[in-house]
């Protein structure tokens, strides 16, 4: 039987991945080294970019690019901001409560939410607002991560943003997601993509670290703009990164 060019390469690259099949346990190794790492980090601060994409009725990928930044100080205070194509909007947490301040709506709103940075983000999931990429701020990363996960690949290295990284990829029941490691004594996460196998056309996040730094120049606190209303939490307008029914 003639085997044509494109099914050769196929054949060719799954026997070159074959071998990194039996990497489960430097995949786990490596993801537990990043953890440990974000764990001992008391104070720290990053830049960077998120894509998300929708799928559309008719099955079309649209991906909504944002920026941002984020400021950690453990156990009880973090400030993340992100500006993207539609919506303006940061977050302060100064461990009694969590600020949401729209920038483009021009308003704000406040939540009592005393106590830890792990019990915040529990809370506005379980309130219905995701947050991809929040379990990294979290004070037990790998126990997060690991959750659930089926399948663990140590792919190799990779480079992201000119950076060295150890690639891995893991699978759960309803998602597959990798992470892009730096090598050497700082192993802090570059890239961290989730594709979501449960819905059609498994469209992906993606989070890319731009910087990273130890050091935090920010006192979590908010004054509200003079131009800039209080309203209830359940006033707030759309502070999503995606459109209004972008998907329906």
């Amino acid at each position: 039987m003639k085997i044509g060019r494109p099914c050769a390469v196929a054949i060719l690259a799954l026997a070159a991945f074959a071998p990194i099949a039996h990497a489960e346990d430097d995949a786990r190794a490596i993801l537990k080294s990043m953890s440990d790492y974000l764990t001992k980090q008391q104070t720290f601060s990053a830049t960077f970019n998120t894509d998300i994409e929708v799928v559309t009725p008719d099955l079309q990928k649209i991906q909504f690019a944002s920026s941002g930044q984020v400021a950690v100080s453990r156990p009880n205070k973090v400030h993340a901001a992100r500006t993207g194509g539609f919506a303006d909007v940061e977050m302060i947490f100064d461990g009694k409560q969590v600020t949401i301040h729209s920038k483009d709506a021009k308003s704000f709103a406040q939540i009592e939410a005393p106590g830890t940075i792990d019990e915040l983000i529990v809370k506005l999931e379980s309130d219905g607002h995701a947050l991809p990429g929040a379990d990294l701020l979290l004070s037990n990363v790998y126990d997060a991560l690991n959750a659930g996960v089926v399948d663990a690949k140590h792919i190799g290295t990779g480079v992201i943003g000119g950076v060295e990284c150890e690639h891995l990829a893991f699978r759960n029941a309803d998602t597959d997601w990798q992470l892009w490691v730096r090598t050497g004594a700082e192993p802090i996460p570059c890239k961290y993509v989730i594709t979501s196998k449960a819905v059609a056309a498994a469209p992906q996040y993606t989070l890319i670290i731009n910087s990273w730094s130890g050091e935090v120049k920010d006192d979590f606190s908010f004054a509200p703009p003079s131009d800039s209303k209080r309203v209830d939490a359940k006033a707030m307008p759309h502070i999503d990164d995606i459109p209004e029914g972008a998907s329906e």
